[in-house]
């Protein structure tokens, strides 16, 4: 019988792929069975050699029938890479679980608002590192994720804290950029390695007035809930008297903050009549360069001449005393371009209120740099320690008894 009298049989059912849909077979000369040595093409009965695979048949397609071959391309079954990456993470499943863990921890230890999610760019970049991840609600972080991090984190902590025999407590009072008032308990203590271990206990805003006994109160509240009554807590505070009341009335041991001492100490000597006459003298003079761009251009110019280096003079902050050794040792180190600039004609006319300092004034800012040097390699000293121990107290103490007697 000629192939043109033959009728295309279909192909098996256990024959799964859509391009069975345009190839069958014909049978064999006994009409028995299906001759499967060739695949015959149902829109142009083309032979196609069928090794048990269907890629001749994909093939025909794609060359003579590409608009069958498109359509079999769409409907076929293997996925394509896009269709992998549109599809969802099932929301509990390990990676998105553990994506969502992240998060939370970068809103925790960066500080981050909640809405950080809500925001596009994050958003966007969390898309680009995880195509199928879907980013839970605002609401989810708040009532769930961030509350289980923190359960998980406090039970480390709980469970590092059996491990002490004694523990420091440092208590600060602070006041936040929006004035309102907190108060931050940290425990320090050795652990079996003896190694030094610090952890913020808590953070709890201050409603009620900043007075001992409340204080005193938050500290024992504070020591019961983290079961550590029974570890004689030595508490480190500044020196405010509302601490000082506060830690005497829980009976725990008092230790004041030695870089706190340290800090007062400079202030008193910062308000003394003379030091604080001179300091009122340099500071006006640091404005005036500061405001006066002929006063400026004059600096440089004769910094230049002078050979001096090209430093800005400083003015100092009333919080931190070592702005004001900052403001003397750079007027001391630019005196000689500071006058030579106030005495240029261009200034001069802009300065009745600014005079030079007298050579009594120059030999007064040296001794006071001089003096105040040790306290400001104390006060780095102990803020260049990462955990700074009592240990470091007794050596710098007694170098600063030893330096100011030989002042």
């Amino acid at each position: 019988m000629a192939d043109s009298e033959k009728q295309v049989r279909e192909a098996p059912s256990n024959f799964k792929s859509k391009v069975w849909a345009h190839f069958g077979f014909y049978n064999t000369d006994d009409g028995k069975t299906l001759d499967k040595d060739y695949a015959i093409c149902k829109n142009c009965l083309a032979k196609v050699k069928y090794n048990g695979n269907t890629t001749n048949m994909h093939s025909h397609l794609v060359r003579h029938h590409p608009d069958l071959a498109s359509e079999e391309k769409t409907a076929g079954s293997q996925p394509t890479i896009d269709s992998v990456f549109k599809a969802k993470l099932p929301f509990a499943s390990p990676r998105a679980a553990s994506i969502t863990k992240s998060i939370a921890g970068f809103i925790c230890k960066d500080l981050r608002p909640y809405s950080v999610v809500e925001n596009e760019g994050f958003r966007r970049m969390l898309t680009t590192l995880e195509p199928r991840y879907e980013v839970p609600s605002r609401r989810y972080f708040t009532d769930k994720a961030i509350p289980a991090l923190y359960a998980e984190t406090r039970a480390k902590v709980e469970d590092a804290l059996k491990s002490a025999e004694r523990v420091a407590l440092t208590c600060d009072g602070w006041t936040s950029r929006a004035t309102e008032s907190y108060v931050t308990i940290t425990a320090h203590f050795i652990d079996n390695n003896w190694e030094l271990q610090s952890y913020v206990l808590q953070t709890r805003v201050m409603h009620e007035s900043h007075t001992g006994a409340h204080m005193a109160e938050v500290l024992e509240k504070a020591t019961e809930e983290w079961k550590l009554t029974g570890k004689e807590p030595a508490v480190v505070t500044d020196n405010a008297s509302n601490m000082s009341v506060a830690v005497e009335m829980t009976g725990y041991q008092h230790i004041r903050c030695f870089a706190h001492v340290l800090n007062l100490a400079s202030q008193r000597a910062l308000k003394l009549t003379a030091v604080a006459r001179l300091l009122g003298r340099v500071r006006r003079i640091s404005v005036f360069f500061h405001r006066s761009t002929p006063a400026a251009d004059a600096l440089k110019r004769n910094q230049r001449m002078l050979g001096l280096a090209p430093h800005k003079l400083i003015t100092d902050v009333v919080v931190r005393w070592n702005s004001a050794y900052e403001m003397l040792s750079r007027f001391l180190e630019q005196q000689p371009a500071v006058t030579a600039a106030l005495l240029s004609p261009e200034v001069r006319r802009n300065v009745a209120d600014i005079s030079t300092l007298t050579e009594a004034d120059i030999s007064n800012a040296e001794e006071v740099v001089q003096a105040l040097k040790p306290m400001l390699v104390a006060t780095k000293s102990m803020c260049e320690e990462k955990s700074p121990t009592i240990s470091v107290i007794a050596p710098l103490h007694a170098q600063l008894l030893s330096d100011s007697q030989h002042h």
